[in-house]
């Protein structure tokens, strides 16, 4: 190389900028590289066997048994890896003089230092996990790798956002990162499969990706090439004194490309990275709803196991940190950095980790506070620019959307609820990735409509007017439209006027909403009096009429309630932030107190005010909604417009319409995945038998705050029941999650099912599911004049080809012995009136026996027979029958599921036992046709027996007790 001269001294080299990013890439990949076609070499079969499996079922080797047990490859990569060091630092520190040279483009100085002192920590714990292999000391290696990828977030962050606005690195930068980060996605999973299920074969596509890291890792280091290219390192000799003058540093010599407008511009032609960031801000919103529709739902649990207000209720009001919003300085800097404070609020859906339920609960009132920070101030600061204020409103309620689909799909739970985990059928996990991959996402990128016109704002609206819409709104959306089946329920009557059922009526209802946001766009319309006229007679509609018609006004009122989502949540962006956001989530609250008072009115203080007055909630949330309007009509707007061909706003609007299209088609294929494959058949027709229980659920939440579904399927298959009845099984309130167990439990094990009175009715459930056909059945409000309303079904089944009636019932507590009193006797009547078998299974709140009123209240004014009189170790739930011949009664422990047993009846139906009764029969000759004879199990048919598998210790905590066996009659 030639000596030259320059203002310093004497130049003895110059080094191109590149060859420092290039040695980096060419030593490290070689680590890799040599180590695995020596590792295949020399040890195949040794580093892809794993603690699970090996060959033919491992074939592919990971990163950590390639490069680290054995000799010679582990070697060779720490030898590479050490010559790979030196550029590396180098490198670190280069971008640290190249991100200072870039300031204010590139944050500040202060970041500069941070981002350098990082990946100077990043580089040792590489070191670290690379020459501490797993087999030298399993902690520090592992702790060097978390440490590491730890790091590894700011690096990829801080880099994109320091760097020049070069398009081809920019572009180059960002591929890389979002294939390292989507690969932790089926990364984790397999590591799951692996480590906790134990699959064979799993490890070596957990191999697959973790090698891809590697190269995404390597890859995004080398694109640095591209933005040295501009300079050059020199070495010069400055003379003894070493003084020079630095106003000729090599840096100032770095070529810059283009403007921000440039950069803008090449942005928002990159058509998949522009969808990527929409997708990630819908997800992003998926998890607020998801979190936000969590913490009623685990609220709830406290109060159902207190019987009455428990004090963390409070945490409902964990809302009301918005009013923050109003501190400028705060709400600017979570704008600034909102990926970030996403990042932070993923603790809501990390929480489902935590066992004990009150710590559980805190974790996602932080994770919700956190999120509706973000989002409040994402839409104040959107406020002036109309195409990203556009976006945030859509991709808001595309999350919504998105919630109703996902909780489709896992019928009606939302897999990444706290109350779900992996043995729950939950995917809490992928759903922590998904959003700490969107939060990634969200700091990288540079916001889309940075640069549209402003709009300037002449507006004579109200905030307290759009704070009181606001909070009546977000009620309306989180009662009504967070599960796909809440309208069908709403409308349910009994067979055959039932109305949809949730597949295909969930299909009806998302496609409802996406028509709704559709024309939205039609903003003169949806802001009329008239069309608030039309959606409010569709709720009326859907309020008082049952099955179709009800369903109907139901469809009308969705379209209407999701065209509003713009309007309302942009006139809430309108307004100073701290006070409105902060009375919009205190009548937010107010309605949701309503809305469990009028069920709880018996458990809570001044109930009776609020007595199965939905009817009054519904009615203050239209009028509110309707100030809203008026509100947001009084505005007057004058829009600065310029030409552009790819606005903010056209783009938001694009991407929504494709996104609808997407998630309507979603739903249509999990509603045809849903489809029943066959008709239920009982389980011993043979026999003629009916397995017939009763059990009380507690609204599908275990003792441990966890969804119970799947148990209480596994149970209910394994004891082969037939026909049980479910009592306080309406899920469909915010306290509850909006959620449906019946339609999970029917199509899993293939039942006919009857929801019950729905929730307009204003009691806590109950539920039927059959594997006979329902010919029809009338559902009841007993009467309930001072306690809660009492529910029951009156259900005609066509067994072995005869209708069989069956009634399941939950009547109120023991305080109301006046309830109790006219509720068994409506149920007597009901039965007595019947010329049909009867199957009773009910929760009957007394002491069995003769001279207990409420007892023979029921068994003698409704000529049935307990199904074991000597039974006297019974309180609230009691099986009895009519005209079918008892062959068995047993009792089985809940298993920690819930707080009751399950009490199970084998009956038969038999041609020559009498199916109906003399009415001109006394009760006392009636009673005497019943005995009560018990023979040994062994004399029983094997397929009429109750499975032997619930004996002793039993099956996941279900047993056979009181008794600890089952008893058989002959």
């Amino acid at each position: 190389m030639a000596l030259a001269q320059d203002k310093k001294g004497l130049v003895l080299a110059r080094i191109p900028g590149t060859s420092v990013p290039l040695a980096h890439t060419v030593f490290g990949g070689s680590a890799f590289i040599l180590a695995f076609i020596i590792g295949c070499y020399a040890h195949y079969y040794k580093i892809v066997k794993n603690g699970v499996a090996g060959y033919p079922d491992e074939w592919f080797p990971s990163v950590s048994a390639t490069t680290g047990d054995w000799y010679p490859e582990r070697n060779v990569c720490q030898i590479f890896i050490a010559l790979a060091a030196g550029p590396r630092l180098i490198l670190c520190f280069l971008w640290y003089l190249l991100s200072t040279r870039n300031v204010p483009a590139s944050g500040s100085k202060g970041f500069a230092k941070f981002l350098f002192a990082n990946d100077v920590v990043r580089s040792v714990a590489c070191g670290g996990w690379i020459f501490v292999t797993s087999s030298d000391d399993h902690d520090i290696h592992d702790i060097a790798m978390i440490v590491y990828l730890l790091c590894t977030i700011p690096h990829f962050v801080g880099t994109i956002k320091t760097a020049p606005q070069n398009p081809k690195s920019m572009k180059y930068r960002k591929l890389f990162a979002y294939t390292f980060f989507g690969a932790l996605v089926p990364m984790v999973h397999f590591f799951i499969q692996h480590n906790v299920h134990r699959i064979p074969g799993a490890y070596t596509y957990y191999a697959f990706f973790e090698w891809s890291l590697i190269i995404s890792d390597l890859a995004f280091d080398a694109v640095c090439m591209i933005d040295f290219a501009a300079f050059e390192l020199r070495v010069v000799d400055v003379g003894v004194s070493g003084k020079h003058d630095g106003s000729t540093s090599a840096l100032n010599d770095l070529k810059t490309y283009g403007g921000s407008d440039s950069a803008v511009a090449s942005f928002g032609s990159i058509k998949p990275f522009e969808a990527i960031s929409f997708v990630s801000d819908v997800y992003l919103a998926f998890v607020f709803w998801s979190m936000l529709t969590s913490l009623p739902l685990m609220i709830w649990y406290f109060p159902l196991w207190h019987m009455g207000l428990s004090g963390y209720e409070a945490f409902l009001f964990c809302n009301v940190s918005a009013v923050l919003l109003g501190i400028n300085f705060l709400r600017r800097g979570i704008e600034r950095s909102k990926g970030f404070v996403h990042l932070l609020s993923l603790v809501g859906v990390l929480s489902y980790k935590i066992l004990d339920p009150a710590q559980r609960l805190m974790a996602v009132a932080a994770g919700v506070s956190l999120s509706l920070l973000t989002w409040g101030a994402t839409l104040f600061g959107q406020r002036h620019q109309n195409g990203r204020a556009e976006r945030g409103v859509l991709t808001l309620a595309l999350g919504l959307i998105l919630h109703n689909i996902v909780k489709q799909a896992w019928w009606a739970n939302n897999p990444i609820w706290p109350i779900m985990n992996e043995n729950t059928g939950g995917q809490n996990m992928i759903g922590l990735v998904l959003g700490v991959l969107a939060s990634v996402q969200v700091m990288l990128r540079k916001e889309p409509g940075e640069d549209e016109p402003q709009t300037i704002q002449k507006t004579g609206e109200s905030w307290l007017l759009a704070a009181i819409s606001a909070g009546g709104y977000l009620f309306c959306l989180h009662s009504m439209f967070t599960d796909s089946t809440t309208i069908s329920r709403w409308s349910l009557g009994g067979y055959p006027n039932t109305g949809p059922q949730p597949v295909p009526g969930g299909l009806m209802v998302i496609a409802a909403m996406a028509v709704g946001l559709t024309v939205s766009s039609k903003r003169r319309w949806v802001t009329s009096l008239i069309w608030w006229v039309i959606g409010t007679a569709g709720l009326a509609v859907l309020h008082f009429f049952e099955g179709d018609v009800g369903f109907a006004g139901g469809i009308v009122f969705t379209v209407y309630a999701l065209s509003l989502f713009p309007t309302l949540f942009r006139s809430l962006s309108r307004q100073p932030p701290g006070r409105t956001f902060l009375v919009a989530m205190l009548v937010y609250n107010i309605f949701a107190l309503a809305h469990v008072w009028v069920v709880a009115y018996a458990f809570v203080p001044v109930g009776v005010w609020m007595r199965e007055r939905t009817d009054y909630v519904l009615i203050a949330m239209q009028t509110t909604i309707l100030l809203g309007i008026f509100n947001s009509n009084s505005a007057a707007w004058t829009v600065v417009t310029e030409a552009r061909s790819r606005s903010a706003f056209s783009v938001a609007r694009l991407y929504s319409k494709l996104s609808l299209v997407g998630l309507v088609l979603a739903s249509l294929g999990i509603c045809y995945n849903r489809l029943p494959k066959s008709s239920p058949q009982p389980y011993h027709p043979e026999d003629k038998l009916i397995t017939a229980g009763i059990w009380t659920i507690h609204f599908a939440i275990d003792n441990d705050m966890y969804s119970s579904e799947i148990r209480m399927r596994d149970v209910i298959r394994d004891l082969e029941l037939d026909v049980i009845g479910l009592l306080e099984s309406d899920l469909q309130r915010m306290i509850m999650g909006n959620r449906d167990l019946t339609q999970f439990l029917s199509e899993d094990l293939n039942m006919y099912a009857d929801y019950g009175p729905g929730p307009t009715k204003h009691t806590w459930g109950c539920t039927m599911l059959s594997k006979f056909p329902i010919k029809r059945s009338t559902h009841h409000l007993l009467p309930s004049p001072n306690g809660e309303l009492a529910c029951a079904i009156h259900a005609t089944l066509d067994v072995y080809g005869k209708e069989v009636d069956v009634i399941v019932s939950h009547n109120g507590q023991e305080e109301d012995l006046l309830d109790r009193q006219l509720q068994t006797t409506e149920l007597g009547r009901i039965m007595r009136e019947s010329d049909n078998p009867f199957l009773f299974l009910g929760y009957v709140v007394t002491k069995p026996g003769k001279g207990q009123e409420i007892y023979e209240m029921l068994m003698d004014g409704g000529h049935v027979h307990d199904v074991e009189v000597s039974d006297w170790d019974r309180w609230c739930q009691y099986l009895a029958f009519r005209g079918v011949k008892r062959t068995g009664y047993a009792r089985v422990s809940h298993g920690g599921i819930t707080d009751t047993e399950i009490q199970v009846g084998k009956y038969q139906l038999l041609e020559d036992h009498p199916t109906s009764w003399d009415r001109s029969q006394s009760i006392e000759d009636f009673k005497k046709e019943e005995t009560y004879a018990q023979i040994s199990e062994h004399q029983v048919p094997e397929g009429m027996r109750f499975p032997s598998m619930f004996h002793g210790e039993g099956i996941r905590k279900h047993r056979f007790h009181v008794f600890d066996r089952p008893y058989y009659y002959a």
